[in-house]
């Protein structure tokens, strides 16, 4: 499906008179993130938190609860009286949780955690679990990444006389009847003095270790190695529940890659040498993160319980952890394997000719927890490649079971209520949803309700992916400093994505297929004064009407070839087209 593409608004000049050390196209490239300020575009290069007055903001002892939690997991310590932490089952819950595990157990807690299952559980927190750990003895739950819509249940856990301090990221309910009532650490809550309101869930759970250690009476060289050990997993999280990456968030995410290309972390380490990253001259990112170690550590949710990745980050026992990470691997190809299955079986009551302007499909499948756990993978894949809003229902054990994607255009979980009358369950929010629906009579109604209102929201809208350029660049504008200037915005992720140029009116010069079955592209573009390679990977077929001597616009990212001992400038193509 061809691209729509959009460049970002041109630079105002009053920038770059009030930020003079910055060049023009590093300033471009911060104002498309929303940053003009001297004090915004000064953080965002700032190395620590506390040296720039628009960073003095990041004191843990900010959330309004935080005082008293800390004072309570101190004495709950010293009294010898067991926690438990209860997390969720994705990287963000996983990795939250062994942040709060790892160093309480340091200290001296007698510490244990619980994830819930996936599919027979569901997110959040539950009675019946609730149940065991006061049967148990322990005396305070700390949940992390999870609780704030929990409020009935944190009750419940209050009437049998257990201690909550609820730690998390998500939104609040709108009622105020709703919000549990108990020491709330949420930094999405409005009402907290603490400023920054993205943090990932298992960046509030750093919160309150740097909270917790600054506290304790251990020297200063302890303190700071108990929080640095903690930031890969902040990075893992972070990056794999696609936060934001500006503010805080960047600055975690940056210093946690730099400790995770040092973890000493046996599980983590070994699960980078099943993704074949071991051995990686580069060092690992941002993008490793995304596309490589979380969705490993998801697997184990998705395909099985998420014990199985919190138990390999904290392993040390090699042969368990070689032994997990195998495990994860291997679910992972599994989970990419069923993730495609199903895919083409979506696919095939697609009509090319005539795209609906919502997809709705109904895998009717006998009954199968590996199925459930990816519906919302294939939702995701099939809304990008057809850029409708799409809905993958599956069979669930008392029913049907759907999860949903959707685009810019259109507000899903709005539909979702207006055709809440037919489901059972639901939850989401405008890009997603998940809902559940008993008996087939009810999904027949709301798959009609809710086609109908996507027929008439998105009624004579081009509906085509948006590719968002941030400024018009050609090769000789291009050199290895100003590509190292553009690397400074790096950990790249949600709000602050690897930069996208444009260029205009390029001719082939050369033109050369690589791979083992001539599936990649290489060309040499000029602009008349300068020229660049450029590779296009799997995109031959696409491109095959391009020869030499053509003239064609490009969209791209940049990219250092290291090569023999030398570098030189690349472009990336992410689209390419005939020049009008």
């Amino acid at each position: 499906m061809s691209k729509i593409w959009q460049l970002t608004e041109k630079l105002p000049p009053a920038v770059m008179v009030a930020n003079p050390k910055y060049s023009p196209i590093l300033l471009q490239l911060l104002f498309n993130r929303g940053l003009q300020k001297p004090e915004e575009v000064e953080a965002f290069f700032i190395e620590e938190f506390g040296s720039n007055e628009y960073l003095k903001h990041y004191d843990p002892f900010l959330f309004r609860d935080m005082d008293e939690a800390i004072n309570l997991i101190v004495s709950c310590i010293k009294a010898g009286q067991k926690i438990m932490i209860y997390g969720d089952y994705d990287a963000d819950g996983v990795t939250a949780t062994a942040v709060l595990w790892d160093t309480f157990k340091i200290l001296g807690a007698k510490v244990d955690y619980y994830l819930p299952d996936r599919v027979t559980e569901g997110y959040g927190m539950n009675k019946e679990a609730i149940a065991k750990i006061v049967a148990d003895d322990y005396k305070l739950i700390v949940t992390v990444d999870t609780g704030t819509r929990n409020w009935e249940e944190i009750e419940y856990a209050k009437s049998l006389g257990l201690e909550v301090i609820l730690t998390d990221h998500h939104v609040l309910s709108d009622n105020p009847a709703e919000i549990p009532q108990c020491l709330f650490i949420n930094c999405a809550n409005q009402g907290d003095a603490y400023p920054f309101k993205t943090l990932a869930g298992v960046g509030v759970a750093f919160k309150v270790i740097q909270a917790l250690v600054t506290r304790s009476k251990l020297n200063e060289e302890q303190k700071q190695y108990l929080m640095e050990r903690s930031l890969d997993l902040v990075a893992l999280g972070t990056v794999s529940d696609m936060v934001s990456l500006l503010g805080e968030n960047r600055l975690l995410v940056k210093k946690g890659l730099e400790v995770l290309n040092r973890t000493k972390r046996l599980g983590l380490k070994e699960l980078i040498s099943v993704a074949k990253l071991g051995n990686n001259a580069t060092k690992l990112d941002s993008w490793n993160i995304g596309f490589q170690l979380g969705p490993r550590l998801n697997a184990a949710s998705r395909l099985g319980h998420a014990n199985n990745a919190l138990e390999l980050i904290l392993s040390t026992d090699l042969d368990e952890v070689k032994r997990l990470a195998g495990e994860l691997n291997q679910k992972n190809i599994e989970r990419q394997e069923i993730t495609a299955n199903i895919m083409a079986l979506v696919e095939k009551d697609i009509d090319q000719k005539n795209i609906p302007a919502i997809i709705i499909s109904v895998c009717d499948l006998e009954y199968d927890v590996k199925t459930e756990g990816v519906i919302g993978l294939v939702a995701g894949k099939i809304c990008e490649k057809y850029y409708r809003p799409a809905i993958v229902i599956t069979r669930s054990q008392d029913g049907y079971k759907a999860s949903g994607r959707s685009i810019e255009e259109f507000n899903l979980i709005e539909a979702i209520e207006d055709s809440r009358e037919f489901l059972d369950k639901y939850g989401g929010h405008p890009a997603a949803c998940g809902f559940s629906v008993y008996e087939r009579d009810k999904l027949d109604k709301f798959i009609a309700k809710i086609s109908s209102i996507a027929t008439t929201k998105l009624a004579g809208l081009e509906l085509a992916p948006k590719l968002r350029l941030d400024a018009i660049l050609l090769p000789k504008d291009i050199n290895l400093n100003l590509v190292e200037d553009i690397s400074k915005l790096a950990p790249y992720g949600q709000n602050n994505p690897q930069p996208k140029f444009a260029a205009y009116g390029l001719t082939v010069m050369e033109l050369v297929t690589m791979g083992g079955k001539g599936e990649h592209i290489k060309l040499r573009l000029t602009d008349g004064v300068s020229s660049l390679w450029a590779i296009a990977f799997f995109k031959n077929k696409e491109f095959s009407e391009i020869q030499i001597g053509s003239q064609v616009d490009v969209a791209y990212y940049l990219d250092i070839n290291n090569y023999n001992g030398r570098s030189e400038v690349q472009m990336k193509i992410i689209d390419l087209i005939p020049t009008k």
